[in-house]
């Protein structure tokens, strides 16, 4: 039988270079969010995420819907998906890590294989739409 893990993530690009986040002990980076708690929409659970991740505050005007992209869940057992569905947002705050994020990092396309298998599908997305570099 086969398990989704359903997540949210935030894409945040500058000058060609997605903005990733590694928790503590991982030897992967993810692009930041994470799942919604119970009774929790996109927007309430997205927000949140990135505000305990990352120490910044999403607008919820701004969100935008980028997709939702499907993949073998890293670090867990084969047949586990995870479900990632992305949103683009602007935001308040200086972003820089917290809770359970030690590092967060800007990677262009060349640094993929450093990410989990789904945010390969999501650069490759991005990468064909010109936005990477």
């Amino acid at each position: 039988m086969s398990r989704i893990i359903d997540k949210l993530a935030w894409i945040e690009i500058v000058d060609g270079k997605i903005l990733v986040a590694r928790s503590i002990g991982k030897n992967v980076f993810y692009i930041p969010g994470g799942k919604r708690e119970p009774g929790e929409n996109d927007d309430e659970a997205l927000l949140r995420e990135i505000d305990e991740e990352l120490s910044v505050a999403l607008l919820p005007a701004s969100l935008e819907h980028f997709g939702t992209f499907e993949a073998q869940a890293h670090g867990q057992p084969l047949g586990v998906q995870v479900q990632m569905t992305c949103y683009w947002a602007k935001y308040t705050g200086t972003i820089q890590p917290a809770a359970e994020i030690e590092e967060v990092r800007w990677f262009n396309y060349k640094d993929k294989p450093l990410v989990s298998f789904v945010d390969r599908i999501i650069f490759d997305e991005l990468q064909k739409k010109g936005l990477l570099s």
